[in-house]
């Protein structure tokens, strides 16, 4: 019965993000959509224990779930292909109705300032671990593109939290990790609008969502190599050792994403199209 109403959740969520996407109401671009197809539906990965993690920069509330609106409906109905995401407690989980929606929804009630080691970080390790699909926002909040901070006019995104690298790190089979870059989203849902527009989208948008290719494992897979030689020649204490290994695993998926947002948005990371 559970999994049955995470199904409806889910698949109802996933028709009305369509519904909405090819309504006229806004457009949008996917590109490079087979990436994520072609992981999802790989079933030889999820026989070896083998996750799919996509990491995306967050620029609205309507980021998750309106994205996945451009996934073929089948996919809805499978919770194997249906992405498990990490979502904060004092925003999502306000009361009983609100909770019991996001948990059927796949959401992970996450407390903002408990650090890495909370039940939905262990929990998403887990699913990584049965083959299932768990989605991450790095930053870990809201940041749109005019506050992203610069030097010498090149824009970054706000520093990735390490939850990223403890997820990644202790997996027992490496994840495929795939980047995302959104666009657009920001403009339909425009931080700091007074109320009641803020809970509105803006109409006549132009979204964007663009895949790109897997990071490969053994760039992950060298920053821990070149961690644990440093570490045998510093004799560094084992807590900061994994600190540093996580903030290095850490910056290479901010890394991947930020190359592909250079890509598509330009060095400042707020340009709709490339």
């Amino acid at each position: 019965m559970a999994e049955l109403l995470s199904t409806v959740t889910i698949t109802a969520t996933g028709l009305l993000c369509k519904a909405f996407l090819n309504s006229g109401l806004c457009s949008i671009t996917v590109s490079n959509l087979h990436i994520l197809l072609d992981a999802l539906r790989n079933d030889e990965r999820r026989r070896r224990g083998q996750g799919v993690v996509t990491v995306a920069n967050h620029i609205s509330t309507l980021d998750d779930p309106l994205a996945w609106g451009t996934l073929p409906m089948e996919l809805y109905l499978n919770s194997d292909t249906t992405r498990w995401s990490l979502g904060a407690s004092e925003i999502m989980f306000t009361n009983p109705l609100f909770s019991a929606f996001f948990r059927k929804g796949q959401v992970l009630e996450t407390f903002r300032g408990n650090g890495i080691f909370q039940p939905s970080v262990d929990i998403a390790i887990k699913r990584l671990n049965e083959g299932h699909w768990v989605h991450l926002f790095g930053e870990g909040k809201v940041n749109q593109p005019p506050n992203y901070p610069r030097t010498n006019g090149v824009a970054r995104l706000p520093r990735f939290k390490w939850g990223v690298g403890r997820i990644l790190m202790e997996t027992a089979v490496p994840p495929l990790i795939i980047p995302m870059w959104l666009t657009g989203f920001d403009k339909l849902m425009p931080e700091n609008r007074s109320f009641p527009y803020k809970y509105f989208p803006r109409l006549g948008i132009r979204l964007g969502v663009a895949f790109g290719d897997p990071i490969p494992v053994e760039e992950i897979t060298a920053a821990l190599i070149m961690q644990a030689e440093e570490r045998f020649a510093s004799g560094c204490e084992q807590k900061r050792h994994m600190d540093m290994m996580r903030s290095d695993v850490t910056a290479i998926v901010q890394r991947a994403v930020e190359t592909l947002g250079r890509k598509v948005s330009g060095n400042l990371l707020n340009n709709s199209h490339s």
